[in-house]
């Protein structure tokens, strides 16, 4: 089954919590919805009501949408995802607080993109490729694994190496993005980013992770950083003292989708490599929706086989060239495309 229709038309598993007090035997009351398994579309009504099983006076109810206040019916128009509903309760001169978990899906399929190749650029097979970011017509290319992470400039058009930076055997590389002449990179399971100098290369820092399970991808948006972490989440990080200050669930008409790695910022929206989907998602960087998908898998039929070959990995915007900059694990090719909207 191709990368898009899996977007399209696979429904991902949905699991759903009710909290509160750690023993539901304590809570005189919970909270109940009007939708099916408490998963709704972006845009629909939500209908909320209390159960109270042992008919208590209640005096009054108070909603809140992960601590904004609603009303008992109230229109979606949160992020996309897992969203907690609380209820204070009064009754009988005291009060309770309940909870409970909602999904939010998108209202909308993904729109199908395709692309044309504009041209074939030659690329180290050997780079086990993780991070790829233009700056200034240069190419910076992250590569992984432990024993041979690197950072590296490039010269796109002829595969140069221009610089190289060899990381310590201990950090296995991820992504990496340009902010304000600094270079970010990520690394694997180390809980460790590393700042470069981006004229030099020089590292100047490291940052740690704050809640993100992993590193995995990186991009910015020209004032803040956003992370990848290899679940359906991504991260917002402040570009001033690296903290993680909210997220987005990434998210279809159908369910979560997971696996977000390689990140790239075009044109206000965030472009997702997703691990081992030669294919990317378009996604909204203020709610989580998947706007559309490229589906990029014959591309790897297109570069030289063999066993060390692995998933496409890795996407750049050249803002001189107005184009798209894609290749994979292990490729020895990098391509530049044209992606338009399929008709």
């Amino acid at each position: 089954m191709s990368f898009a229709k899996l977007f399209t038309i696979t429904a991902l598993s949905i699991f759903l919590w009710t909290c509160g007090d750690s023993d539901p035997k304590k809570n005189n009351f919970s909270i109940a919805t009007d939708a099916e398994k408490n998963t709704i579309e972006l845009g629909k009504t939500l209908k909320l009501s209390i159960n109270n099983p042992t008919n208590l006076e209640i005096t009054s109810v108070s909603y809140q949408l992960n601590g904004e206040k609603i009303s008992e019916n109230f229109k979606v128009n949160s992020n996309l995802g897992e969203q907690t509903i609380t209820a204070k309760v009064t009754y009988e001169d005291t009060s309770e607080e309940v909870s409970t978990k909602i999904i939010v899906l998108n209202n909308e399929s993904p729109k199908i993109y395709s692309y044309k190749i504009i041209n074939e650029y030659p690329h180290d097979i050997t780079s086990y490729t993780q991070g790829l970011e233009f700056h200034n017509g240069e190419l910076f290319e992250s590569t992984g694994q432990y024993g041979e992470s690197k950072l590296r400039k490039v010269n796109y058009k002829t595969g140069e190496v221009l610089q190289n930076i060899s990381l310590t055997n201990q950090f296995f590389a991820e992504g990496l993005t340009v902010l304000n002449d600094k270079l970010y990179q990520l690394t694997w399971r180390e809980n460790t980013g590393f700042i470069y100098d981006v004229k030099t290369l020089e590292k100047t820092g490291t940052f740690k992770y704050g809640k993100s399970k992993e590193g995995w991808g990186l991009c910015n948006d020209g004032s803040k950083l956003y992370k990848s972490d290899g679940t359906d989440k991504i991260w917002t990080l402040d570009a001033n003292n690296y903290t993680e200050q909210n997220f987005i669930q990434v998210y279809t008409n159908n369910g979560k989708i997971p696996s977000l790695n390689e990140l790239e910022w075009i044109d206000g929206k965030i472009y997702a490599n997703i691990y081992q989907r030669n294919g990317v998602a378009i996604i909204n960087p203020k709610n989580g929706a998947v706007e559309g998908v490229i589906d990029f898998s014959p591309l790897k039929e297109l570069v030289t086989q063999h066993p060390q070959l692995d998933v496409l990995n890795g996407i750049a915007y050249n803002p001189q060239t107005n184009t798209i900059f894609v290749t994979g694990k292990d490729w020895d090719k990098l391509f530049e495309v044209e992606v338009f909207l399929q008709q």
